[in-house]
C-alpha cells in the first residue's frame, strides 16, 4: 500500500515567510491527486516536502503508513518528474533510463527488462540511442516519465511537467499521463498552475491559496459546489463571472440587471434582503435570447472572441456589470450589438461579500 498522509504540514522560510500552512491531506493508494493554485500558493513546496527535497518545519508525512519526515529522498521510494526534464545531456536515452537502477546495482538483465517495458508503454524504442538534445520537448518528457517507470516506485510525483510544452503538445501529454496511470495505477501527486490539467487528470483536485488548502474534491464537485469565491473563480475556463448585487425579495439587482432567484436560494438569501451579495454565473450557463421568466437582462456586446468551436462574448449590462457568455460558433454578432442574455437560474451561485463563503440554496 502506498497511501500518502499529510498531517498539519507546515513550511517556514525563516521568520518572514510561511509557505505551507497546516495542510491535512489523505491520498489513497493508487489515487491520482492534482495540486493546483496560483503561483506562490505552496503547491510545489508541498510536493517537494513529500519528495524529501524540502525539510518540513512541523507536521507529519506518511508514505505507505511509514513516517518519512527525516528520511532522505532516496529512501522514500518515490520518483519525480520535473518541469525541466532533468535529463543527463551527455548520456543516451537508454543510459538516462538505466542510471538510477545502475546506482542501486541492479543486474543489467533486469535493467534491460525494465527499460523494454517502459519503452513499450511510452513508445521510446526508436529513441533509446539518441541523446536528449536530439529529442523534441514531448519526447524528452516521455523519457523523464520512463525514468520513473523503470524504478517502479511506490509514488509518482509530478512538478508542473507540462508547463514548458506548447498547447497542442500539452494536450497530447495529458492523454499520455492519463493512459500511463491506467496502465500503471501508482499513487500519483501532480502539481500544476493550470486548472484544466488538474481537472482532466486528477481523481481529486486540491486547490491551494496562500499556503492553505481551500478545497479537496472530485473535479465535478469543485466545479459545481465550490467551497468559496476563490475556488469558484479559479476553477473553470473562462472564469466565473462575479457581479455585486443587492437582494430584493426573490430577486437580485444592480444597475441595468435584475435576476430572479429560484425558491431554494430565495430562502437562503432572506437574511440578506436589502443587503449586498456577490452573484456568480459561469459563461457556459449564459445564453443569448429570452430564457425562463426573470432570467434575462439587456446587454451591449463589447468584445467578440471567435475561438472556432465557440464564441466568447464580453457584454456590459448597465454601468458596471460585465459578463462573459459562451455562445455557438455560428452566431452572427459584432461589438456594439444590443442583445438579450439569459441565465440558468438553477446554476447561479451566491457568496457572502465579507466571508466569501457560499450562500447555500
Amino acid at each position: 500500500m502506498a497511501a500518502i498522509s499529510l498531517n498539519k504540514l507546515n513550511k517556514h522560510y525563516g521568520s518572514l515567510f510561511h509557505a505551507v500552512k497546516d495542510v491535512d491531506l489523505e491520498i489513497a493508494d493508487k489515487e491520482f491527486v492534482a495540486l493546483v493554485g496560483p503561483s506562490g500558493c505552496g503547491k510545489s513546496t508541498t510536493l517537494r516536502m513529500i519528495a524529501g527535497l524540502e525539510d518540513i518545519s512541523s507536521g507529519e508525512i506518511r508514505i505507505g503508513g511509514k513516517i518519512v519526515n527525516h528520511l532522505p529522498p532516496r529512501d522514500r521510494d518515490v520518483a519525480m518528474v520535473f518541469q525541466n526534464y532533468a535529463l543527463y545531456q551527455h548520456m543516451s536515452v537508454y543510459d538516462n533510463l538505466a542510471f538510477g537502477l545502475r546506482n542501486k546495482r541492479v543486474a543489467e538483465t533486469e535493467i534491460r527488462s525494465a527499460i523494454d517495458r517502459a519503452a513499450d508503454i511510452l513508445g521510446l524504442h526508436e529513441l533509446l540511442q539518441r541523446k536528449p538534445k536530439q529529442l523534441s520537448g514531448g519526447q524528452q518528457q516521455r523519457v523523464a516519465l520512463g525514468r520513473c517507470i523503470v524504478r517502479n516506485p511506490q509514488v509518482f510525483l509530478f512538478d508542473e511537467p507540462l508547463s514548458n510544452l506548447d498547447a497542442k503538445l500539452r494536450a497530447r501529454m495529458r492523454i499520455e499521463i492519463k493512459r500511463l496511470h491506467a496502465q500503471i495505477p501508482t499513487t500519483s501527486v501532480f502539481v500544476t498552475h493550470d486548472q484544466i490539467e488538474a481537472m482532466t487528470l486528477g481523481d481529486r483536485v486540491v486547490i491551494m491559496r496562500d499556503g492553505y488548502v481551500q478545497q479537496v474534491g472530485t473535479p465535478l464537485t469543485v466545479y459545481e459546489k465550490p467551497a468559496n469565491k476563490f475556488v469558484a473563480g479559479f476553477i473553470g475556463a473562462p472564469a466565473m463571472n462575479f457581479v455585486d448585487v443587492t437582494v430584493r425579495g426573490d430577486a437580485v439587482e444592480t444597475s441595468g440587471l435584475k435576476i430572479s432567484v429560484n425558491p431554494a436560494y430565495a430562502r437562503a438569501l432572506q437574511p440578506y434582503d436589502g443587503k449586498p451579495v456577490v452573484m456568480g454565473v459561469r459563461p457556459e450557463h449564459l445564453a443569448l435570447g429570452d430564457g425562463a421568466p426573470g432570467s434575462s437582462f439587456d446587454a451591449r456586446v463589447e468584445v467578440v472572441e471567435q475561438l472556432g468551436s465557440e464564441i466568447l462574448l464580453e457584454t456590459r449590462a448597465g454601468a458596471d456589470s460585465i459578463t462573459v457568455a459562451r455562445v455557438p460558433a455560428e452566431t452572427r454578432i459584432a461589438p456594439g450589438d444590443r442583445v438579450k442574455v439569459s441565465s440558468q437560474l438553477s446554476r447561479l451561485h451566491f457568496f457572502d461579500p465579507n466571508t466569501e463563503l457560499p450562500i447555500s440554496g
